[in-house]
């Protein structure tokens, strides 16, 4: 996790992780002796896993004082983000029916009012933390903002010398709808806000690139 608590695209889990994690999901803060009595293994290997979990953000840690004499105890409860790891899968089903259903109410119109509401809610969540007061500088720091949020992004500059950015990971994976591809023009018009230029894209894993990848406008727009 980075320092505001968010998941990061590190994070990863085993199959005794994930173990846990249907046990913590749903139930009462636990123990670590709890645990070892429904699993039966190790405590040397539960509380191996509990350190992962809580380091990958899949499970929280908090200290429980006891009355008396007691000595204060760790519980472990499951977090947000374990909940979206055990319905990963349900999204590409979810999603795109969400999509279709606002086309079908209100047609391609309503698609697009609701695709720029999305891109400008964006746009104010980085906006607001950058200081830059030009394209490039902005592109930077923006970077810095979702590479801290767990984003695979690079830059670089072609022969021409146009900036490019690789988003090679993609937020909008589990949105996307091959009948309508609306979803890909959230981040192109989220970016283009933050940074105050045009962007273009110039590639998109969805066309069979590896990545999508978008060109800042030069100063004389091209």
């Amino acid at each position: 996790m980075n320092r505001e608590g968010t998941l990061t695209a590190d994070a990863t889990i085993s199959a005794a992780g994930m173990r846990i994690v249907r046990l913590l999901v749903g139930r009462p803060p636990t123990t670590v002796a709890s645990l070892i009595r429904v699993t039966g293994v190790t405590r040397t290997a539960v509380t191996e896993q509990l350190n992962e979990l809580v380091g990958a953000g899949f499970v929280e840690r908090r200290i429980e004082k006891l009355t008396g004499r007691g000595r204060p105890r760790h519980l472990y409860s499951a977090t947000n983000h374990a909940l979206l790891l055990l319905f990963a899968s349900n999204q590409s089903q979810i999603v795109p029916a969400m999509w279709q259903s606002i086309l079908e109410v209100g047609g391609e119109e309503l698609v697009q009012r609701v695709l720029g509401r999305v891109s400008r809610a964006l746009a104010e969540h980085y906006r607001q933390r950058i200081r830059g007061t030009t394209p490039q500088r902005r592109l930077d720091e923006m970077l810095q903002l979702l590479r801290e949020e767990g984003s695979i992004v690079e830059v670089e500059k072609d022969k021409e010398g146009q900036l490019l950015l690789h988003r090679r990971s993609c937020p909008f994976f589990s949105m996307f709808d091959e009948r309508t591809k609306a979803v890909c023009c959230i981040d192109q018009a989220m970016i283009s806000e933050v940074v105050g230029a045009p962007i273009r894209r110039t590639a998109c894993r969805h066309d069979g690139a590896p990545c999508c990848t978008f060109e800042l406008a030069s100063r004389n727009g091209k």
